[in-house]
């Protein structure tokens, strides 16, 4: 679950992690009143949505005056923010966070994830902030920096001296730098995150530390226990369909293709796709439905995959485990005559039943095609579309 910048600046903030003075407006009449707060006469204003690359699409905004400030606000407010991140369709903004400016001596870069090859919390950091860090890491891998948190120790001193060394701070700037750093890895681990960005991490022209932007990422199967954070999810955010499936319990993620999959399993799905792929298909989505597929599961499914207008066809790809070939059909066979599905569906079974299943399947008078085998069925599916 991502959060809003303003969102991940109030945790900073909790933590002893300076930010800059800012306040959230959801209508261009309280632009006015940020101002006063704020004081000033230069501010930033900044659309608040869940995708990197808003600078670029203008979405971050430098104003001189009430009036740009009055005239940024409203041109944003209400607007899809249309990112390299999030394109083509968007996302709405319903907020922008107006700050105070601050004169800038250096941009850095620092993050927190787990790294899944060490399965460790890693301090990701670079001299070279303000920037893509995957274009650093592509052209100049030599200036970022790592390193690696014991689970049992956490981050030492030594390291966040490491790491002040590499990004070249001096005196009381190690000082603050290290305490940042614990205050991010506190964030980090009490919070149950899985990714923490600060870009770019600023030096003042006064030698201060301040973290000018930030981006947070909760892990989704912590949320159960942290029932404050999960509150402070922005569905407007999401993907309709990908929200719809949240709300059933189904794993679903959107994608740009015309052919619907419903598979049982994340590694089937994933292999599902590549085969649609190889035979020239494009994949609608990623769905799974999970290993106990029941008639009601399949009907939601359904319903999530055909609220996407670009699917011409649906591939249901099962493997009947836990679950056994001829309940899996059954609930297929309900499942499209109660959606009224009209594209063409393409049915792959294996496992327990699969005969009995299959059976049913043909003989239920629906527009239910059989494919025998997985790469059968993807270009069955392809040539549905074609």
């Amino acid at each position: 679950m991502n959060l809003h910048e303003y969102q991940a600046k109030e945790l900073l903030r909790e933590h002893g992690i300076t930010t800059p003075r800012g306040v959230v407006v959801e209508n261009t009449g309280h632009a006015e009143v940020a101002t006063g707060y704020l004081g000033g006469e230069k501010w930033v204003v900044k659309a608040q949505i869940h995708a990197g690359g808003r600078g670029k699409a203008g979405g971050v905004r430098l104003v001189n005056s009430v009036d740009e400030l009055r005239e940024a606000a409203d041109a944003l407010l209400g607007s899809s923010l249309v990112t390299y991140q999030n394109a083509p369709d968007g996302q709405m903004v319903s907020r922008v966070l107006v700050e105070e400016t601050l004169n800038i001596s250096r941009e850095l870069y620092l993050s927190l994830l787990v790294d899944r090859e060490h399965e460790r919390i890693t301090v990701v950091a670079s001299a070279s902030g303000g920037m893509d860090i995957e274009d650093i890491a592509r052209t100049a891998p030599e200036k970022i920096v790592q390193e690696v948190c014991d689970p049992l120790m956490g981050l030492q001193d030594f390291q966040c001296r490491n790491i002040a060394f590499a990004l070249e701070l001096k005196d009381k700037q190690i000082v603050a730098l290290t305490k940042l750093l614990k205050g991010l890895y506190k964030l980090f681990t009490t919070a149950d995150l899985s990714m923490v960005e600060v870009n770019p991490l600023i030096v003042t022209d006064t030698g201060e530390l301040v973290a000018l932007d930030c981006k947070i990422s909760v892990d989704d199967n912590a949320l159960y226990r942290q029932k404050k954070l999960s509150e402070l999810r922005d569905h407007t955010q999401d993907d309709p369909k990908e929200a719809a499936a949240h709300a059933a319990g189904l794993n679903y993620i959107a994608l740009s293709g015309n052919i619907g999959c419903m598979v049982n399993g994340a590694g089937l799905a994933m292999a599902t796709m590549d085969l649609i792929k190889l035979h020239g298909g494009a994949p609608a989505n990623f769905l799974d439905v999970g290993g106990a597929a029941t008639a009601e599961t399949v009907a939601k499914a359904f319903k999530i995959i055909l609220s996407d207008s670009k699917v011409k066809a649906i591939l249901v790809n099962i493997f009947g485990g836990i679950m056994r070939c001829d309940i899996i059909a059954e609930g297929i066979i309900k499942a499209v005559q109660e959606v009224a599905v009209t594209v063409p569906v393409i049915v792959r079974l294996e496992g327990t039943n699969v005969d009995l299943g299959r059976k049913m399947l043909a003989e239920s008078g629906l527009k239910i095609i059989s494919a025998d085998g997985l790469t059968d069925s993807a270009k069955r599916v392809v040539e549905a579309v074609s």
